[in-house]
């Protein structure tokens, strides 16, 4: 159970990094008009999850 569950840790990290990529061009016209998407956020909290799931 646990191997499953880094497993999918690790699989929305890497979907949340390219879901990242994909909205950049987004993300940057959002900027020029003051609005911030938190696309960061999410990524760092997988990353935290997923170093402390192999910490396990």
């Amino acid at each position: 159970m646990n191997r499953l569950y880094r497993a999918s840790l690790l699989a929305l990290y890497q979907l949340s990094i390219f879901a990242g990529i994909l909205l950049l061009p987004l993300a940057l016209g959002a900027r020029r008009l003051g609005i911030p998407l938190p696309i960061h956020r999410v990524i760092d909290r997988l990353g935290t999850a997923v170093d402390s799931a192999d910490d396990r």
